[in-house]
């Protein structure tokens, strides 16, 4: 494996909001635009690698929760938590449209290849196709029960393909506006779907740590990865279509198929990662956390793209000798006729024409802008302006791993001009030096609170270990009232950790030990608790309700009770269920990426409320 070195990957960072970074996207074309939105409703527009926004659009009511370029670039759409879409002319600088349909968050979008169209898909787990040029939804597809995570049109505009929190893919056909099939191999949330550029192939990234590969003739699987660290956030072919691309959590890896291989694995301190594009033989990627944004560059002239496979990673298959040269194959590759969609024109409402008026794209980096978002007519723009790979510093040396040669770094920090300043504190009461510090001094420093810090890992370990032991006996249950009972939650969120990667380990014992735990969880300060307690609950939710339900409205049975064991746990688990609702309608109303878990949650439990 590549040597987790920092010397990987180049690395920028930037203050892209003055709230909460909700979501961000690259241009895939040039690899050299990025979209981020925020809670504060607004959607900035940046070049890769330059810490100043260049233009800042407005209109949006609500936090926004998806982006994304068209093919040229030149038009961004932005869906928000209220469920309203807006489509913006960067050339022109204006909006051009405001979509108004979904009932809740839109959480997925992606433009037509070759017009004017383009899909959302929601929270409420429809998908709509709009003509942005008549201003309307022009076709809905149902199919899906939760949230649409990801949508992406195959190359030559006929199929649209959708990845959901239902753990299914689905492919759809625009023209006869029907699903032609369904991919239910996905054991959690499918977070990422990606047509190959070429031939009829299909990938998809889920939360349960896999990436898969689906034969778009015969509808089958064709591959399966089984060796990610982390939910796969990201993935994405080579230009030529030789090698996927996967993005986790501080792990790029490259992947081939038929045999199932993994070429390389780089590792990289992005995080969770949010998005991959390709420019120049260099792979940039961004993440974000609060307000911050970072972006990375790998080298790809120093990933194996080819070659022998990475050994442990999956298991050992013969590879068979190639059949035919490199870039040909026996898959049917797509065809690109100009294909149009059919749908009723709707007229532009006065309600529309006032919401348009009240969104607005303010241009704060003029220079770039001139540079960037050139007029159609401009010369400059025909053949497009070349862009030259970002720059790389001197290597440092560090031994050598997979890799022929090490991949250069740089890192550069920038804060935003327009960061506000909080009041009453000066800078320079923190960053002044008035002596030097000693090495005793220095080490006592670095030593506060390491006693304190090793005493509760060491309780936790004893805790933990208690806890597998039981859980070795394979009683899934005693396991988890045995981390309750140590009154502390880490251990709980870390046993649910567990389960939640194999919901088929779900039992209804286990929901009435667990709920009220959930409680707490969903109330808790700490994030990752509160991700884990809606991950739980979602689950427990899609697998359970329908029998809780089911048995508390049967009549009542004839002679001997034989259900009433289960009917009194079904009972438990409504009555903690009900106090769990409340919990969620009130979390529902706040804003950000939590309020859009919240609110997806309340969908689901709106049974309770009647």
């Amino acid at each position: 494996l590549n040597a987790p070195d920092p010397t990987n990957q180049v690395l920028q960072e930037i203050v892209a909001h003055s709230s909460n970074v909700s979501s961000l996207v690259l241009g895939k074309a040039s690899g050299r635009l990025l979209a981020t939105g925020g809670e504060d409703c607004r959607v900035n527009i940046w070049a890769v690698s330059k810490p100043n926004c260049i233009m800042s659009l407005t209109g949006h009511t609500s936090p926004v929760e998806c982006i994304q370029f068209n093919s040229s670039e030149e038009r961004v759409v932005a869906g928000s938590q209220s469920g309203s879409l807006r489509l913006w002319d960067l050339e022109a600088a204006k909006i051009l449209r405001t979509l108004m349909g979904h009932k809740a968050s839109v959480c997925s979008l992606d433009f037509h290849p070759m017009g004017e169209y383009l899909a959302s898909g929601s929270v409420d787990s429809n998908i709509k196709l709009w003509d942005v040029r008549r201003k309307g939804c022009v076709f809905r597809y149902k199919g899906h029960t939760q949230a649409v995570r990801c949508l992406a049109f195959s190359p030559d505009g006929k199929w649209l393909a959708s990845a959901s929190d239902d753990s299914t893919v689905k492919l759809w056909d625009l023209i006869a506006g029907k699903m032609i099939t369904e991919f239910t191999s996905h054991t959690s949330a499918v977070n990422v779907v990606q047509f190959h550029p070429n031939e009829y192939l299909l990938a998809s990234g889920s939360a349960d740590r896999t990436v898969k590969l689906w034969d778009l003739e015969k509808f089958n699987m064709i591959g399966s990865s089984e060796c990610e660290t982390g939910v796969v956030r990201s993935i994405l072919f080579n230009p030529d279509g030789s090698c996927l691309y996967s993005g986790s959590e501080n792990t790029l890896r490259v992947y081939g198929w038929e045999p199932d291989r993994c070429f390389d694995v780089v590792h990289v301190g992005w995080g969770k990662v949010s998005d991959l594009a390709i420019s120049n033989n260099q792979m940039i990627a961004v993440s974000y956390s609060q307000n911050n944004v970072s972006w990375y560059v790998v080298d790809l002239n120093r990933v194996k793209k080819s070659g022998s496979v990475i050994q442990g990673l999956i298991q050992d298959k013969p590879i068979p000798a190639p059949t035919s040269a490199l870039g040909s194959t026996l898959r049917r590759n797509y065809e690109r006729p100009t294909t149009s969609c059919t749908g009723q024109e709707r007229s532009p409402s006065s309600e529309d024409e006032k919401e348009d008026k009240e969104s607005s794209a303010e241009i704060t980096n003029p220079e770039d802008y001139k540079e960037i978002f050139q007029p159609r007519s401009a010369i400059s723009r025909t053949p497009p302006k070349r862009t030259e790979p970002f720059a790389a510093p001197l290597e440092h040396s560090f031994s050598e791993s997979v890799l022929e040669k090490p991949v250069a770094v740089v890192t550069t920090s920038v804060t935003s001009p327009s960061r506000p300043v909080p009041i009453g504190l000066n800078a320079g009461d923190f960053l002044s030096v008035t002596s030097v510090m000693g090495d005793e001094e220095a080490l006592a420093q670095i030593r506060k609170g390491h006693d304190t810090m090793c005493v509760m890992l060491t309780s936790r370990y004893k805790n933990l270990d208690t806890v597998r032991s039981v859980w070795a006996s394979g009683d899934v249950k005693t396991s988890l009232d045995s981390a309750v009972s140590m009154n502390d939650l880490s251990i709980v969120v870390d046993v649910l950790n567990i389960i939640n990667l194999k919901p088929s380990l779900w039992k209804l014992d286990l929901c009435t030990s667990i709920l009220t735990q959930i409680e707490e969880l969903l109330q808790s300060k700490y994030e990752s608790y509160v991700q884990t307690g809606c991950i739980s609950l979602k689950l427990i939710l899609k697998r359970f309700w329908p029998l809780i339900s089911d048995t508390l409205t049967a009549p009542p049975s004839v002679g001997v009770d034989i259900t009433r064991e289960e009917r009194l746990k079904c009972k438990a688990c409504y009555k903690q269920l009900k106090n769990l609702s409340n919990v969620v309608k009130n979390r529902a109303e706040q804003v950000g990426r939590h309020g859009s878990t919240f609110k997806e949650l309340q969908l689901l439990m709106a049974p309770l409320y009647y």
